[in-house]
């Protein structure tokens, strides 16, 4: 059979790293055609006003170049426009006639700018602020003309005006809002922000409505409803986006405001999909770059036929990207929306930090002027972290933070780089183990910071902190036969086309063929290829094929066939069937008790599971040998099911994030007990980690050899 056709309406930012994430999936699945209305590669644009500012050239934003199409075999219309889609024909034609045949079809034709129906704003003179051609325009008006107004005090318009003053134009901001960045700033942060911009040179205008766009043959300024008037050369639209959807008309796909999607970015016409600002899901369209790079990565999984968490919808956030100005803002910030949690202000720094709460969760925060605790506030948000962790984590940190000392508390599983999902470990490992040094090695490598570009200074001061050695002690090596530690190796294996621990030695440079009895297990442990490991390794790595098991001890201190008895009966039978197809990197002891006396050794297992008088609770990371460990309590009070979750979940993360022939309570000392604490307990956290159970983590071969590795349960042990 030849290869299906995959054909993406859209050479934007969404559509492409779908592309991407196919790719990085399954290489040889599609033949791709994409159709691009702009004459050039895919490019950047939520970095189009740095273009504007003079701060970089249209070559740096360029995500994809030409060389990269051809050598993915990528057919690319660019310049042409998709103007009919024939969902029975399975065809789309352009504008110039040309007709493209499809089995799969993706819509990213992303958003234009909004422009609103005000008299006069088709006059030339009147443009927006959306693509490569219209900062050009506006490079080309700066020649002739010197005073500009910008409609729309947001982040697009701002960041139009402070590229109009790098262009020697004089301008004025308009907003029909009291202050600036309505939506994302609360009245202190935006007084700090209009303050600061004042002195660069903006000038503002607040509460203000078009009434429509003055001038005979070009605009020459806007008359406003309260009926003053505004002089204006070139005037900047700058007040929103709409989806680009006429061309679902023609194929009778669903629309409201956009593409109508499932959580699998499905519409509803067969074997069409839509993705980034043209999708419209739960009711939300997202003009952010993460939420439509998540998307993307749902819809590839999908595409590619690979199991994958349903998209679920995105916290959305913001930074402003304005040369000498920091602003992040994310979630509820108003106090019209949610309460106060906690608000900083320091004048001698220009740095304030605001956090809201609803319902003693985390829901909003502000920041301006220091923005290194942004990923991290986010991440409590998206988690709705109790406001209790601000004083754990020391709320005031904004005071006396900084890029250097956030990068240097910062956990290594935290996220960097919200766009792309890079964490910490990941950029410290590209340093140590590839010999990166600068950060466009690491953007390169990484992705981290290629997108929004919000995080460079998180990510320039995590490359000083690994090449100076200001982080803890780097990681061990696997053992002398390579220099990579646990986590290199697990990471370039992530996404890797490697059939055999043999090839793994050959391209990441071992110095010693064939390895050794430490690493070869390791490696087809991370690697999961039951058929490539069997007959490379035999049977005397059966652990690094099948990985270790658990074995769980029950005891009830109480008589048998008692409900206390068949409790502890039932989890242990539940742990085991829900577990017993998932590998596990080192042996797992698992005690389920009721009453502390249950006989089982509780407080020296891996995982603990007892019944106490106010409700069950959850140990972990106990350890009966030397080091002994006592096993610490994750949580208390609660339900039966409850308790099995919890346990099930704990081992489910261990299994896929714990480095082969790690004991749980080494994983628990690296993750850190807080940070464990609050993804267990966070509701949507433990769903995100279930629904990947089978998607992404390893899971126990079959008799005829056609699975993959997995764990075994060596059955459970019952005391009395």
């Amino acid at each position: 059979m030849g290869k299906l056709k995959l054909v993406v309406i859209g050479n934007g930012m969404a559509g492409v790293r779908c592309v991407e994430e196919i790719y990085q999936i399954s290489p040889d699945i599609y033949d791709i055609t994409i159709i691009g209305s702009e004459p050039s590669p895919n490019y950047n644009r939520i970095m189009l006003s740095k273009v504007l500012q003079g701060d970089a050239s249209f070559e740096d934003i360029i995500l994809n170049d030409w060389d990269w199409y051809k050598e993915r075999a990528i057919r690319l219309l660019a310049g042409q426009v998709a103007a009919r889609i024939d969902v029975v024909g399975k065809k789309v034609e352009t504008a110039s006639g040309v007709i493209v045949e499809y089995d799969k079809l993706i819509l990213a034709t992303g958003s234009s700018a909004f422009i609103p129906q005000i008299t006069g704003a088709g006059k030339p003179g009147v443009i927006a602020f959306r693509s490569l051609e219209d900062c050009r325009r506006m490079v080309d008006a700066s020649r002739s003309y010197q005073k500009a107004a910008v409609i729309g005090g947001g982040l697009l318009g701002l960041e139009a005006a402070r590229g109009l003053l790098n262009l020697g134009m004089e301008v004025q901001v308009v907003q029909n809002a009291s202050f600036l960045m309505n939506r994302q700033l609360d009245r202190m942060a935006a007084d700090i922000l209009k303050f600061e911009l004042e002195k660069q040179g903006m000038r503002f205008l607040f509460n203000k409505h078009t009434e429509r766009i003055v001038g005979r043959k070009r605009a020459e300024g806007i008359l406003f409803s309260d009926g003053t008037r505004l002089s204006a050369d070139l005037i900047v639209m700058a007040v929103g986006i709409r989806p680009n959807v006429e061309l679902g008309k023609s194929g009778g796909i669903h629309t409201n405001r956009a593409f109508v999607v499932s959580d699998y970015m499905e519409t509803n016409v067969s074997d069409v999909f839509a993705v980034g600002e043209c999708a419209e899901h739960d009711g939300i369209v997202y003009g952010l770059v993460a939420p439509l790079y998540e998307q993307g990565k749902v819809l590839a999984k999908v595409l590619c036929g690979k199991k994958t968490e349903p998209y679920r919808g995105s916290v959305p956030y913001a930074q402003l990207k304005i040369s000498g100005i920091d602003v992040f803002s994310a979630g509820s910030v108003n106090d019209s929306e949610a309460e106060t949690a906690y608000q900083l202000y320091d004048r001698t720094r220009n740095v304030y930090k605001k956090v809201t709460m609803i319902d003693g969760k985390i829901a909003g925060a502000v920041l301006y002027g220091d923005i290194s605790e942004g990923n991290t506030l986010l991440g409590y948000l998206k988690r709705r972290t109790d406001v209790s962790v601000l004083s754990r984590a020391g709320a005031s940190s904004a005071s006396n933070g900084g890029a250097d000392e956030a990068a240097a508390s910062m956990s290594d599983q935290e996220t960097v780089c919200n766009c792309n999902g890079v964490t910490k470990a990941v950029i410290v490992k590209a340093v140590r183990s590839g010999g990166l040094q600068t950060l466009a090695q690491v953007r390169e490598r990484t992705k981290a910071s290629g997108s929004c570009g919000g995080c460079k200074p998180m990510v320039a001061a995590i490359i000083e902190l690994a090449l100076t050695g200001g982080e803890a002690e780097e990681e061990p090596r696997v053992c002398g036969c390579t220099s990579l530690g646990h986590s290199a190796l697990k990471e370039a294996l992530k996404h890797s086309k490697y059939s055999s621990a043999k090839q793994v030695m050959a391209h990441l440079g071992w110095n010693r063929e064939g390895g050794c009895a430490v690493c070869r297990p390791a490696i087809i442990y991370y690697l999961g290829e039951v058929e490539a490991a069997g007959a490379e390794v035999g049977s005397n790595y059966d652990e690094a094929i099948n990985g270790y098991g658990l074995r769980i001890k029950l005891g009830s201190g109480v008589e048998s066939g008692s409900s206390e008895a068949r409790r502890v009966e039932w989890i242990g039978a539940e742990l085991e069937g829900r577990l017993e197809l998932h590998a596990m990197p080192h042996p797992v002891s698992v005690a389920i008790v009721s009453g502390i006396n249950g006989g089982v050794g509780l407080p020296v297992r891996d995982v603990g599971i007892a019944e106490a008088p106010a409700g069950w609770e959850v140990y972990a990371g106990g350890h009966a040998e030397y080091p002994v460990k006592q096993a610490q309590l994750i949580a208390a009070g609660l339900t039966v099911e409850d308790a099995l979750e919890l346990g099930v979940t704990c081992l489910l993360w261990y299994g896929d994030s714990a480095f082969y022939r790690e004991p749980v309570w080494k994983w628990l000392e690296r993750q850190g007990m807080l940070a464990v604490r609050e993804k267990l307990l966070d509701p949507e956290a433990r769903d995100e980690l279930q629904s990947r159970r089978f998607e992404e983590w390893p899971v126990k071969a079959v008799a005829d050899g056609a699975g993959r590795r997995g764990g075994r349960i060596h059955g459970v042990e019952r005391s009395s």
